[in-house]
C-alpha cells in the first residue's frame, strides 16, 4: 500500500474511532453526571457539531465540571482532527497540482540513448552525454522521481521499464541503444521488454553481483558491464610495482580486449606520481620544462584529486602530484626517473587489499603476475581472505601487515567505512601509498582528506564504461580515467600544425600523436608537422575539450 493511502486509512481511522469513544463518554457524561440521559444518536450529534465547531444546541451550558471539561477536550480534538485532515488531504493535493509531472512519451528524438532507472551510475553517464551533445531519456517508474528529475532539466519519461509500451513511448523504435541499471533481476526483465518492443536494439546492463552477468546474456543483452571489476583492475593499476606500469598503449574495446595501436610499442599513456625526494619535487611546471627535457606530452595533472588540463605555468609539483604524460618508452622512463617514483619499485612489495568483493577480486587478479605481495582483508571468512575482520579496526589493519606494506587497496562496501579506514592507515603508516574506490561521486574529496593518494569514483568510471560501449566508433581509450583519449580524424587541420590552430587554447585538448600510414607519432615539432589528409589525431583532454575540437575542427 502507498504512504499516501496508508495515511489516509489511518486517518480516517482515527476520526471513526475517537468519534465513537467521545460518543459514548458525552452519552455516560450526560446521565451520570447532568442527570439528563439521552440516545446515542444525540450525543453523537453534539459530538459532531464539536468536531465541526458548529454549535452545541440545547445541551449547553453544563452544570457540571466534569462535563465542561469534556466539552473543551472536544473542542480542542475536533480542531486537531481538522490541522491533521489538512496535511492528509490538502497539502497532498496542492503539491501534486503545483509540482510538474514528468511526461509518459518522448517526441521527436532520434539516435538517442534510452537509460532504464536514474542511479549514481547512469547519473555519470548522462554527463558523458551532454558533454557529447547526445541525446537521451531517462525512464524512471517511480512518479515522485520522475518528476524531480524533469523539473530539474532532465529529459525523463515516466513509466515502469519493464513494460513494452513504456519503451516504445521512450521511442526505442529510433533509439541508438537502451541501458538499464536497475536491480539485477529487474536488468533482465528490461532486456527482454526491449527484446520484444524491437528485436534489432542494442541493450547494453550493468550488473552488480559479476557472477549473474550469464543470465542478462541469456536473456539477449548484447554487452554485460561490471564496473566493479573494472575500477578493482584500475585501482591495482594505480599501485607501482616491479612488472607493472600504468601504460595504455591500445584502443580499449567494448568488452574490455584490447586492440594495439599501431606501432604500440612505442606510444605509451602514464601515470607519474611526484615523490618528495625527486628533482622535480617543489618546482613550478613552467620551472620544470618537462616537454623540453624530456620530450613528453603533458596532457595534464591530478592537484589534490581535481584533474587540471592545460597544466599553469605557476602551478607547484608538489609531492603526490600525479602526471599524465605520452610519449615514447625511453622519454617517459627518463621521466619516470626523474620524479623518482622508481623507489617504489625495488624488491617484491608488500600490498594489503581491504574488501574482497568483485572490486577486490579484480585487483587481487590483476596484481597476481607481479612479484608484490598481496594480503586480502575481508569482513567476512572466505577461502582466498588471509585475514579475517573489520578493517577499521587497528589491530585487524596489524594483523595484515599495514605497518609495513607498501600500499593499501581500499574496496570496502561504503565510503564511511572507507574514510575510516583511510584515516587509520595512514595514521599508522604515514608512508602508505593509499588507493580507494569510492561509490559517490561526493565523497572522492572526503577520501582525498583522509590521506588517500588515488581516489576513482565507482559512478564516474560506470559512466565512461557506458559511454565508451555506446559510442564505439569513437574509439575511446583509458575509459577508467577522469580524461578521454580519443582518436580521431585530423578533419581541418589538415595543411596546418597545431600551433597555427591554436589546438590547446582552442579546445584545451592535448594532441599526444598523430597517425599517418599506419603509424604512430609522438615525436613531432608542435609547430612544424603539418597534418595531411588521411591523417589521424589522439588526443586527450575533458569531455569538454573533446567535444570542443570535433566541433571546432569538423570532425
Amino acid at each position: 500500500m502507498a504512504l499516501r493511502t496508508r495515511r489516509t486509512v489511518y486517518y480516517l481511522a482515527l476520526v471513526v474511532a475517537t468519534t465513537l469513544l467521545f460518543t459514548l463518554v458525552y452519552n455516560v457524561g450526560m446521565a451520570v453526571w447532568e442527570g439528563r440521559p439521552q440516545p446515542l444518536y444525540r450525543s453523537l450529534e453534539i459530538v459532531i457539531q464539536s468536531f465541526t465547531t458548529t454549535g452545541y444546541g440545547q445541551d449547553a451550558p453544563w452544570r457540571t465540571p466534569q462535563m465542561n471539561l469534556l466539552a473543551i477536550t472536544m473542542q480542542l480534538t475536533g480542531i486537531g482532527l481538522i490541522l491533521t485532515a489538512v496535511d492528509v488531504f490538502a497539502v497532498p493535493w496542492l503539491r501534486d497540482a503545483l509540482t510538474p509531472s514528468a511526461p509518459e512519451s518522448a517526441d521527436d528524438l532520434r539516435n538517442h540513448v534510452i537509460i532504464c532507472e536514474h542511479t549514481p551510475r547512469t547519473e555519470a553517464f548522462v554527463t558523458e552525454l551532454d558533454a557529447r551533445g547526445r541525446a537521451y531519456v531517462l525512464v524512471e517508474a517511480d512518479e515522485e522521481r520522475a518528476g524531480r528529475l524533469h523539473e530539474d532539466g532532465y529529459r525523463v519519461v515516466h513509466g515502469d521499464p519493464e513494460s513494452t509500451d513504456t519503451l516504445r513511448a521512450a521511442g526505442i523504435e529510433s533509439a541508438r541503444a537502451v541501458v538499464a541499471d536497475a536491480a539485477d533481476d529487474t536488468n533482465a526483465s528490461i532486456v527482454l521488454s526491449a527484446r520484444d518492443a524491437r528485436p534489432d536494439v542494442r541493450v547494453i546492463t550493468l550488473v552488480e553481483d559479476a557472477s549473474l552477468a550469464r543470465y542478462h546474456r541469456a536473456a539477449g543483452a548484447d554487452e554485460v558491464l561490471s564496473p566493479r571489476q573494472l575500477l578493482g583492475s584500475s585501482l591495482a593499476r594505480q599501485v607501482p610495482t616491479t612488472v607493472t606500469t600504468d601504460v595504455v598503449s591500445c584502443v580499449g574495446g567494448a568488452d574490455g580486449s584490447a586492440i594495439p595501436l599501431p606501432n604500440g610499442n612505442d606510444f605509451e599513456l602514464v601515470e607519474l606520481t611526484v615523490a618528495e625526494n625527486s628533482a622535480l619535487h617543489g618546482t613550478t611546471f613552467g620551472e620544470a620544462h618537462l616537454r623540453e627535457r624530456f620530450g613528453v606530452n603533458v596532457i595534464g595533472a591530478w592537484f589534490d584529486g581535481d584533474f587540471q588540463t592545460p597544466i599553469g605555468m605557476g602551478e607547484r609539483l608538489a609531492a603526490r602530484t600525479r602526471l599524465l604524460v605520452a610519449g615514447e618508452s625511453a622519454q617517459v622512463e627518463a621521466l619516470q626517473e626523474a620524479t623518482a617514483s622508481t623507489v617504489r619499485q625495488f624488491g617484491p612489495q608488500r600490498i594489503v587489499i581491504a574488501g574482497f568483493g568483485d572490486s577486490g577480486r579484480a585487483a587481487a587478479d590483476a596484481l597476481a603476475d607481479s612479484r608484490a605481495e598481496v594480503t586480502v582483508l575481508d569482513a567476512e571468512a572466505d577461502a582466498d581472505a588471509d585475514v579475517v575482520g573489520d578493517a577499521r579496526d587497528p589491530e585487524t589493519l596489524a594483523a595484515a601487515g599495514i605497518a609495513d606494506a607498501s600500499a593499501l587497496i581500499v574496496t570496502v562496501a561504503d565510503d564511511t567505512t572507507a574514510i575510516f579506514v583511510t584515516l587509520i592507515a595512514r595514521e599508522v603508516n604515514p608512508d602508505l601509498y593509499i588507493v580507494v574506490r569510492a561509490n559517490e561521486e561526493v565523497d572522492v574529496q572526503k577520501l582525498y582528506r583522509a590521506g588517500g593518494d588515488y581516489v576513482q569514483s565507482l559512478a564516474t568510471v560506470s559512466g565512461r564504461m557506458l559511454a565508451s560501449t555506446v559510442f564505439e566508433d569513437e574509439e575511446v581509450l583509458a575509459y577508467d580515467k577522469q580524461i578521454n583519449v580519443v582518436r580521431l580524424p585530423a578533419g581541418s587541420l589538415v595543411g596546418s600544425t597545431i600551433v597555427n590552430e591554436g589546438v590547446r587554447t582552442e579546445t584545451g585538448c592535448t594532441v599526444v600523436a598523430a597517425v599517418r600510414d599506419d603509424e604512430t607519432i609522438t615525436d613531432f615539432d608542435p609547430e612544424g608537422f603539418t597534418f595531411e589528409a588521411g591523417d589521424e589525431v589522439i588526443i586527450a583532454g575533458t569531455d569538454e575539450a573533446t567535444t570542443e575540437f570535433e566541433r571546432t575542427f569538423g570532425v
